[in-house]
């Protein structure tokens, strides 16, 4: 039996069924994602590989419900993504989803301090103790009244990664997470992303084009010709 249907057949998390997805081109529809099948257990994490192009990122959006598919299925625990509205595909990503973006996305307006609980009081999960263990861990506790441009490039990913966790998702999303980063700094965040994401109880699909990051994370999949080879 293949991971994913080992997954699926234990109760995964994350099931993706059937997937397709294609963008508008000047010779046509240009097919993506062709039937992608992906099963992901709650507290297991899975490098999502592929060439440039090869829909790596189009998949996590999907699942993040910031694109649409053209058909197939999406379900994080019992909620079918596919079948949310703009309104539902927000609350599943206040309430159930983190997504870390390689461009860090901080609010430039808002302190350090401010950044990591945002996405926890919009879930109407704003744990203080929860942010301050997650600012210790992440190297962050004295830069809590800095702004994100007074803070380096690794600095802000790990503000990135705490805004993310800080409300404990179920399920953590990240995109090339150390792509701005240099190695030592990359290898750093993404042990802490692993670590707290486990402390949080998350599962992770994580995209990379790194072989020796992917290596960290417990399975590995490539996306080629638009489908999926685990």
């Amino acid at each position: 039996m293949s991971a994913a249907r080992d997954a699926a057949v234990n109760g995964a998390l994350l099931r993706v069924t059937g997937l397709s997805k294609s963008y508008r081109g000047p010779q046509g529809p240009l097919p993506v994602l062709r039937g992608v099948d992906l099963a992901l257990a709650a507290g297991t994490s899975l490098a999502l590989m592929g060439e440039s192009g090869s829909g790596k990122s189009t998949l996590l959006h999907l699942v993040a419900g910031l694109d649409h598919a053209d058909s197939g299925a999406i379900r994080i625990d019992d909620v079918e993504v596919t079948k949310l509205d703009d309104d539902g595909r927000a609350a599943l990503r206040r309430k159930t989803l983190g997504v870390v973006f390689q461009q860090f996305n901080l609010v430039p307006s808002l302190t350090v301090g401010d950044n990591l609980a945002l996405q926890a009081r919009l879930a109407g999960r704003y744990d203080c103790d929860w942010r301050d263990a997650l600012a210790d861990r992440l190297g962050l506790s004295a830069l809590l009244d800095r702004y994100p441009e007074q803070l380096s490039g690794g600095q802000q990913q790990r503000v990135a990664v705490g805004r993310a966790l800080a409300p404990r998702p179920r399920l953590l999303l990240a995109d090339e997470p150390t792509g701005n980063l240099d190695e030592a700094t990359g290898d750093a965040v993404l042990d802490l992303l692993l670590e707290l994401s486990a402390t949080a109880g998350a599962a992770v699909l994580m995209v990379t084009h790194s072989a020796l990051l992917a290596a960290k994370l417990d399975r590995r999949a490539t996306l080629a010709g638009g489908r999926l080879a685990l």
